[in-house]
C-alpha cells in the first residue's frame, strides 16, 4: 500500500469518519471537558497518545492471541479466544491510561487536578475502547492501525479544542437562560458535526 492510502485514512479518521462527531463516542468527558480551553487541550492530547498506543497494541494481541487460528504455533489452530476482546482492550487501555496519570501527576499538577475523575475515565471512554473495536472490525494492519489511532486521537482533539473555543466565545453571548450549559453544548455539537460532515464529499 502506497503512502496515499495511508494519507487517505488518516483524513478520514480525522475529518469524515471522527470518533465523536460521526460516531458520537466518548460524548461524556467530550462535553464535561470542554468548558476549558486550556483543559480541553490537555485532555485532546492525552487521547492522542493513548490511542495512539492501545490501537495497535490491541491489534498485535487481536492478531497473535485472541483471533481465530492465532494460537496455531502453540499447537491449538481451532482455538478463537474473540470473546476475550473487550476485556483484554480495556485492560491495556486502563494500563495507558495509569501511565498518562502517572505522567501528569509528575510533571502537570495542575493540568492533573483540572482534568480530575475525567482522567481515569479515559480508560473505559467509548471512543477509546471504540477505535480498538473498529480496526479489528475492519480488519486493518499493523501501520493501518497506527495510522487510524492516531488519526482518531487527533480529531477528538481537534473536536474538543474548537467546542471549547466556541463555548468560552458564548460566555459573552446572551444565550437563553434554558440553554446554557449542557444544551447549548449538545447544539453546538450538532452543528460542529455538520460542518465536518461537509468533507465526506471529498472523494479520496
Amino acid at each position: 500500500m502506497g503512502l496515499e492510502h495511508y494519507v487517505s485514512l488518516l483524513t478520514k479518521s480525522v475529518f469524515i469518519e471522527n470518533i465523536v462527531l460521526a460516531y458520537f463516542l466518548g460524548m461524556c468527558s467530550f462535553l464535561a471537558i470542554s468548558k476549558q480551553i486550556e483543559t480541553s487541550i490537555g485532555l485532546g492530547f492525552a487521547v492522542i497518545f493513548v490511542l495512539s498506543l492501545t490501537a495497535p497494541a490491541n491489534w498485535a494481541i487481536h492478531e497473535f492471541l485472541l483471533r481465530g487460528g492465532a494460537l496455531a504455533w502453540l499447537g491449538y489452530p481451532d482455538i478463537s479466544l474473540t470473546y476475550l476482546n473487550f476485556i483484554v482492550f480495556i485492560a491495556v487501555i486502563a494500563a495507558t491510561v495509569q501511565l498518562v496519570e502517572m505522567f501528569l501527576d509528575r510533571f502537570s499538577p495542575t493540568l492533573y487536578q483540572n482534568l480530575g475523575i475525567y482522567l481515569p475515565l479515559i480508560a473505559v471512554n467509548c471512543s477509546i475502547l471504540g477505535g480498538s473495536l473498529l480496526l479489528v472490525e475492519r480488519e486493518y494492519t499493523f501501520v493501518e492501525s497506527v495510522v487510524f489511532g492516531f488519526g482518531s486521537g487527533l480529531g477528538f482533539f481537534l473536536a474538543i479544542v474548537a467546542l471549547a473555543a466556541i463555548r468560552f466565545r458564548l460566555r459573552y453571548s446572551n444565550v437563553p437562560e434554558h440553554l446554557k450549559g449542557v444544551g447549548m453544548a449538545m447544539l453546538l455539537t450538532g452543528l460542529i458535526s455538520m460542518a465536518f460532515m461537509a468533507f465526506s464529499g471529498i472523494d479520496l
